[in-house]
């Protein structure tokens, strides 16, 4: 080995480390963490404050590899700073069981704080952690005593820049002034078609600085860590900006052959062409996670270093209780968010007389009725908060100057939007909520998806639930979303049919931390269903229950409904009780809770013997046979909406006591001839 800095050595540990592992798994992204090697060693040495031995430790930095095809480079980075990942892990990466997978998952690998790997993502999510990071900052800071004061770092390739994904996220944090929010971009003039010069000619510096961030260009210096050191102390240094580091890196640093071509990109280098980077690099050629004892011993300095910084966060933390003992059990409070006792007490209940309600107004009733109860709650709207009625109307907006405060005002940024609360809930401290209509989650789907991998308890309050809103048309009126919704694993969708059934959804909602919960709620009014005479809306929270009981036996029928065709199954059995017909009303707002039972419950509230079985909801079909069985059926709806009054749209839909009555009756019938 070539006499080199302890620095070299470290960095091209880092480099050895990729290409193995990349190699043994002949799969994987070697290119740029050899890049970015020299910019990940001076971060994690110099600037990010962490301990490896208490990942999450709440007053840690965060790091986000937005650029998550590079995930070697964390993982080494990582394993060398003392992290619980060995070399065993890295010899791993790409393998069944591993915790070293080909993107960063979050609760899978210790210091990986988000999932990354859809381009874009990863900036987002952290414009959500750096909000987080101020929020609480503004409300338990004090002049002597800063308790919560770290940064967010991020680093982003052009693939991240490219995706429209990331205007979002630069308009935003801008637009707040988010001055702890740091991005480097990884400049490598590489995609996996080639040259980005195909189809990428961004003046990144003035797209950035014309969403007010502060932006430094090193040029090609991408292996000068005193300029990168120094341009993180200048991005430091900047407190009302969000901070973007442009570094023109070579992918593939040091290959003869594959340094700037595609072929570094997403592909082993190949065993020769790894043993000519070595000995570019100096290092032993035929030595692979080679981890040189001088390179453990300096980057695990980290351990100490960390311990040693957290220690010193502890006794801040305990001078700050002592002259602060009221902030400090709050601040307490938003870190377990455990809910105090009658937090749901203001909730109200509502009866038939109060008349006919949407289920966006009740949520909005509720959310009102608990925020001074759980104030680490936070959230807001895509621009939509008049319609979707979630403002906390005892606080302000989240807002330069105003971090304090409880209502953010996404604008017409979906997607962001959902990555961002991602980010807020990830940071802890915060319960974090993101409103829109209905429709709209595609625009943010892709986040959405994160969320449900990160099994992470955010609430989305999603309203104009389906062709009752109407008027706007096709183009607003989600047909297929319940199903592809219900399709993705971990997310919990809830569609409330009545005010208490919405007011229920919403405990369930801030109860259930075991993934993200989905409120589906109308526009229209609804019903309020007369609870004195039908089952208590607490049943929600088992997903389905039987809401109006046959009156003998066995029932002749059950009819299924979620959200606004509840009322209306409900007016159905009353007609069909008249005719003979002894029908069983199943309000069923959640398929998730409802799987989550027994499978003795789930058979008492559908029960096998009873096979006539009509579902009613105003959505796509897909997925309901498995509730209907082999003989029942459903009205639903197959195809795209149109633009016309509501009641107009149920009508021409199917969606009335008639036509139930009529499907329901033929069910019974032909079943009854069936057993003859």
């Amino acid at each position: 080995m070539k006499t080199m800095t302890i620095e070299e050595k470290c960095i091209d540990t880092i480099r050895c480390l990729a290409m193995d592992a990349v190699q043994k798994a002949n799969s994987g992204h070697p290119g740029t963490p050899m890049a970015l090697a020299p910019a990940a060693f001076v971060l994690w040495t110099e600037h990010l404050r962490f301990n490896p031995q208490h990942p999450g430790w709440l007053n840690r930095d965060r790091f986000v590899l937005s650029n998550g095809h590079a995930s070697m480079l964390q993982y080494a980075v990582l394993h060398l700073t003392g992290y619980d990942i060995s070399l065993d892990d890295l010899k791993q990466f790409r393998q069944w069981g591993s915790n070293t997978p080909g993107h960063p998952e979050y609760r899978l690998t210790p210091g990986i704080e988000t999932t990354t790997g859809p381009l874009g993502q990863g900036i987002m999510t952290a414009v959500g952690m750096a909000m987080a990071e101020a929020h609480l900052a503004a409300l338990f800071n004090r002049d002597d005593a800063k308790i919560i004061d770290h940064y967010t770092y991020v680093f982003c390739s052009d693939g991240d820049l490219m995706e429209g994904a990331s205007h979002e996220a630069a308009s935003i944090a801008g637009h707040q002034g988010l001055g702890k929010l740091i991005c480097l971009y990884d400049n490598n003039h590489i995609t996996i078609e080639g040259n980005t010069s195909l189809t990428y000619s961004d003046d990144v510096a003035k797209r950035f600085e014309a969403y007010h961030w502060h932006v430094q260009d090193l040029g090609d210096n991408a292996n000068d860590l005193k300029a990168i050191s120094a341009a993180f102390e200048a991005a430091r240094a900047v407190t009302d900006k969000p901070s973007m580091i442009l570094l023109r890196s070579h992918i593939g640093y040091g290959s003869p052959h594959k340094q700037d071509t595609p072929e570094a990109h997403g592909s082993p280098l190949g065993a020769d062409e790894i043993r000519l980077t070595k000995a570019f690099y100096g290092w032993p050629e035929d030595q692979d996670f080679l981890v040189p004892e001088d390179v453990k011993a300096y980057m695990g300095k980290a351990v100490n270093k960390g311990k040693d910084t957290e220690q010193a966060w502890n006794a801040l933390l305990q001078e700050y209780k002592t002259k602060y003992p009221d902030l400090y059990q709050q601040l307490e409070q938003f870190i377990t968010q455990k809910l105090p006792a009658g937090w749901d007490h203001d909730v109200p209940v509502y009866k038939p007389e109060d008349g006919p309600k949407a289920t966006r107004e009740i949520s909005s009733a509720f959310l009102n009725a608990v925020a001074s109860k759980v104030p680490w709650l936070i959230g807001g709207s895509g621009d939509l908060e008049p319609s979707t009625l979630t403002l906390i109307k005892s606080s302000g907006y989240f807002e330069k100057g105003n971090y304090a405060n409880r209502n953010i005002a996404w604008g017409i940024r979906e997607h962001v939007m959902c990555a961002a609360t991602s980010g807020l809930q990830l940071h802890g401290g915060v319960r974090a909520y993101a409103a829109t209509f209905f429709i709209f989650t595609d625009y943010a789907r892709p986040a959405i998806r994160l969320a449900c991998i990160m099994e992470l308890p955010v609430i989305y309050v999603m309203t104009h639930d389906s062709i009752g809103l109407g008027e706007d048309g096709t183009t607003h009126q989600p047909v297929e979303h319940l199903a592809s919704l219900r399709a993705m694993p971990h997310m919990c969708v809830i569609r409330p049919g009545d005010a208490n059934e919405a007011a229920w959804a919403w405990r369930t909602a801030i109860t259930r931390t075991g993934g993200p919960t989905m409120l589906v709620l109308t526009r229209q009014k609804l019903p309020i269903a007369d609870r004195s005479q039908l089952a208590p809306a607490s049943g929600l929270q088992q997903g389905a229950y039987i809401l109006a009981k046959e009156n003998g036996d066995m029932p002749d029928i059950i009819l299924i409904a979620t959200g606004s065709e509840v009322s209306l199954v409900l007016e159905a059995r009353e007609r069909l009780q008249q005719e003979g017909i002894d029908a069983r009303v199943v309000s069923m707002p959640s398929w998730e809770l409802f799987r989550e039972q027994s499978e003795d419950y789930r058979q008492q509230v559908l029960p096998p013997a009873v096979k006539a079985r009509l579902a009613v909801e105003a959505g796509s079909p897909e997925g309901w046979e498995q509730w209907l069985g082999e003989k029942g059926t459903m009205i639903g709806i197959s195809h795209f909406g149109s633009s016309a009054p509501a009641k107009e749209l149920f009508k021409h839909y199917g969606f009335t006591v008639e036509n139930i009555l009529d499907k329901a009756t033929k069910l019974v019938k032909h079943e009854k001839a069936h057993r003859i």
